[in-house]
């Protein structure tokens, strides 16, 4: 917690320094409220985190183009905290703008179009929707595949993801073969105590109890 009050304090100098030396809907004011709101995010606040991701997505709206990257990390950001809120249909809703503007942004193979696929995949995974979840994690590593080197550790978490859709359909076989290439990467890429790799460790153990 420490480390989040520091984060905090640091942040709102900047932001009271931004304030002074930039007008109102500068979108160096929006990066500021959005790095305030991600610390909140990260603590918990989940109000206070919507609070200031909301002040910079008013600011993005006012200052950028419609289809401008930052305005669709904007509405990343805010689908993060509904994710976290446990309030899937609004994350989706707020993921989904994300994609919207992110196709229309970037390539067909920019990692972060991955990222988007990645997120919607992952609340209809919490949502228990699985065969949605796999549809989006499958666009995600496709992308990865083709963007990223082979040992990335985005492209484990794509085969960790996809590995919990199937566990969460019951195909058992499947889960295993896709959390297995997630370890394999996360072992290449990750130091050996690196929580990630416990993960999938555990997940994988609970897999082979299953079949």
């Amino acid at each position: 917690m420490g480390d989040y009050s520091k984060a905090l304090e640091f942040y709102e100098k900047d932001l009271e320094i931004t304030k002074k030396a930039l007008p109102p809907n500068h979108p160096d004011l929006a990066t500021s409220y959005n790095n305030i709101g991600g610390v909140y995010n990260n603590m918990g606040d989940f109000s206070k985190a919507l609070e200031f991701c909301e002040k910079a997505h008013k600011i993005y709206e006012k200052a950028l183009p419609p289809n401008h990257p930052s305005l669709a990390t904007s509405y990343s950001n805010i689908g993060q905290v509904y994710t976290k809120m446990g309030d899937y249909s609004k994350a989706l809703e707020f993921y989904e703008k994300d994609l919207e503007i992110t196709k229309k942004a970037l390539p067909p193979n920019h990692p972060s179009l991955a990222t988007s696929y990645n997120n919607i995949g992952g609340v209809y995974t919490k949502m228990g929707d699985y065969s949605k979840a796999l549809e989006f994690h499958e666009k995600s590593l496709k992308i990865r595949e083709k963007a990223l080197p082979p040992n990335h550790p985005d492209l484990a978490t794509s085969y960790n993801n996809i590995g919990l859709a199937y566990f969460g359909k019951g195909d058992y076989s499947k889960a295993l073969s896709f959390l297995e290439k997630a370890l394999v990467i996360r072992q290449k890429s990750l130091p050996p105590n690196h929580p990630d790799i416990k993960m999938v460790t555990n997940s994988i153990d609970i897999v082979k109890k299953k079949m």
